[in-house]
């Protein structure tokens, strides 16, 4: 189960990159909206993480049965599991608002988007640290999960690419905030 949870987590990874940088690049204004492929795939995304957040909560669950079973939680020295499993129950939840703020209507031919005010733009940039955090408290586990031997080198690509991208797109959010209500 670990297994393919470290390999939804991993494909999550990749969808996202592509969507923050579309994303940013169409709350830019740089690209039109709309466009079908990127829909698709972030439809896909949002399946990948229903079922990672899934496994998640079924290992989580796991987890806290054999806490009770042996009499001990280490809670404290088990900080970093908390980390884990509280950013990404931000995460998820936060990204369900997300799907609702970018999900518009149409009127006639035109896409008409919720309002983004100061409350949205707080809530996206907190989405964007949250993400940061899930990942680095993730990464580690992810690669061993995997199998990947070159485990230092390889996470720090990873951070270092999906830091760019989370700031990026949370440069895209701020934009599109200046865009909306300028």
């Amino acid at each position: 189960m670990r297994k393919i949870n470290g390999i939804i987590a991993h494909l999550s990874i990749v969808l996202f990159a592509v969507h923050a940088v579309a994303g940013a690049f169409q709350l830019s204004g740089i690209f039109p909206g709309g466009n079908t492929v990127l829909k698709i795939l972030a439809y896909i995304l949002v399946l990948l993480i229903f079922v990672h957040v899934a496994i998640g909560a079924v290992l989580t669950v796991r987890i806290l049965r054999s806490m009770k079973k042996s009499g001990t939680s280490y809670f404290r020295e088990n900080k970093l599991f908390w980390v884990r499993r509280i950013s990404g129950f931000a995460l998820f939840f936060i990204m369900i608002v997300h799907v609702y703020i970018f999900s518009g209507h149409g009127s006639g031919s035109a896409y008409r988007l919720h309002d983004y005010g100061v409350t949205e733009l707080v809530l996206m940039l907190l989405m964007a640290a949250a993400l940061a955090v899930h990942v680095i408290a993730n990464v580690r586990p992810m690669l061993i999960t995997l199998g990947i031997e070159s485990l230092r080198e390889y996470a720090l690509d990873i951070l270092i690419i999906l830091a760019l991208i989370v700031v990026f797109a949370a440069v895209g959010f701020v934009i599109y905030y200046f865009r909306w209500n300028g």
